[in-house]
């Protein structure tokens, strides 16, 4: 708004506010309010058609006036007939008008009444309709992060607002469900995070609290304190992988799965079988090699012991399109239902968490909660069964790769690393 300079100071003020007023001006922000306007608008509107359509209707019958005597011959009319025949049509006519001018007045008035009559009932419907959302709403108010224990569980008719509340009920156990695995996440790393630090608090105390230590007693405490630090490493290295591949795959690359098990297939400990066919997938190499990693040395870890015949068996290859990987293992007999947990993070077979002498052995309870997350990144599912004689069965099934272009004539051979995404693809060789 642009204030002539010579207007006083208190009239600017004044005439800002105006215009601040004048434009935070809106229609009716409440949904009742124009669910009221909304009936009423449509009743006023409809009822106005019906007006005019009987406006229309009454006024074409009345231009069809005709004066006739069916029982009187003609010629009893007279000389005069005709001038009778004008005057009584111009009065029927007259008569007519005044009729339909009435018709008009009182419909309008009757429309008017109806109109009013249309915004009360309108915003007692709307009220009425509405109200199963202000119980939600006041419902939802009272929901907080230390209570999603709780529900709407609106009862009645499967309408459209039960759907929408039986959908948030879900959303709130989801919800629940991802706050209390953060929460068992959190408790876990602690514990797992605080373990060598103790471990490494105690050996320096008990080396420094011994005053006939010599150099052979401080180098043994030395490497126990160092083997601490390099599982708290490993530790930190893991979270850190699971975290990154929780946040998905920046970049792309084409991996070949069969190539990526090849490098990685253990040396020593149970026989190991292998069955590699090419299988492609567009994905990160380094998440990729973790993921195939994680699920070998997760079943040598937990197989049977040295001795009695255990064995790992990986396969690849391409089922539908999609390229798969399968790793089965020996070991001992996991329970059915137990088989999902092991998928959670910081979670093992048996004990929540292990001694410190069984950690290396154990593992994190990383292993396949990351490869859990890198499947998901990938757009891949993971599918686990316990074996009933012991061990598991996992498959991971990767989404297939995008298809290259297809060349026409003319034109310069494509580039193979290019496919119809955009995505660089690059071969990896052993």
């Amino acid at each position: 708004m642009r204030v002539r300079p010579g207007l006083p100071a208190v009239w600017r003020i004044r005439g800002l506010e105006s215009m601040r007023r004048l434009r935070g001006i809106r229609g009716p922000q409440s949904i009742r309010w124009r669910l009221t306007l909304l009936y009423s608008g449509l009743f006023v509107v409809a009822g106005a058609v019906l007006l005019a359509l009987t406006y229309a209707l009454m006024f074409e019958s009345g231009e069809q006036v005709s004066v006739t005597r069916p029982d009187v011959p003609p010629g009893a009319w007279g000389a005069g007939a005709p001038a009778v025949q004008g005057y009584v049509r111009e009065q029927l006519v007259a008569q007519r008008s005044d009729q339909l001018h009435q018709l008009f007045v009182e419909s309008g008035v009757a429309l008017g009444i109806m109109a009013v009559a249309s915004l009360v009932l309108g915003w007692l419907v709307a009220g009425r309709v509405l109200a199963p959302l202000r119980s939600m709403t006041g419902a939802v108010r009272r929901i907080s992060a230390d209570a999603l224990h709780r529900r709407l569980a609106v009862a009645g008719p499967a309408d459209e607002l039960k759907d929408l509340a039986d959908t948030f009920d879900d959303l709130l156990a989801r919800l629940e469900g991802a706050f209390e695995a953060q929460r068992r996440f959190v408790a876990n790393a602690s514990h797992e995070l605080r373990t060598p630090l103790t471990l490494q608090q105690a050996v320096i105390d008990v080396a420094l609290a011994d005053p006939g230590a010599d150099a052979e007693t401080l180098r043994a405490a030395c490497l126990r304190v160092r083997a601490a630090g390099q599982e708290q490493e490993r530790l930190i290295e893991a979270l850190l992988t699971l975290a990154r591949s929780q946040r998905g795959v920046p970049e792309r690359e084409f991996v070949d799965l069969s190539v990526v098990a090849a490098e990685l297939l253990p040396e020593g400990g149970p026989r190991v079988s292998a069955e590699l066919s090419p299988a492609a997938l567009v994905g990160d190499p380094q998440l990729i090699g973790r993921l195939v990693s994680n699920l070998v040395e997760n079943a040598v870890r937990h197989n049977v012991p040295p001795g009695e015949g255990g064995w790992v068996s990986v396969w690849t290859g391409v089922v539908d399109g999609r390229a798969s990987l399968r790793v089965v293992n020996s070991g001992p007999v996991v329970p059915g239902d137990q088989v999902g947990v092991l998928f959670e993070p910081f979670r093992r077979l048996g004990a929540e968490r292990v001694r410190a002498r069984d950690r290396a052995r154990e593992g994190s309870g990383l292993g396949l909660s990351i490869v859990a997350a890198i499947a998901a990144a990938h757009g891949g599912v993971v599918e686990a069964r316990a074996r009933g004689e012991g061990g598991l069965w996992v498959e991971v099934v990767f989404p297939p790769p995008p298809p290259l272009p297809v060349p026409t004539l003319g034109a310069a051979p494509p580039d193979p690393r290019i496919g119809l995404n955009g995505l660089v693809l690059k071969r990896r060789t052993g």
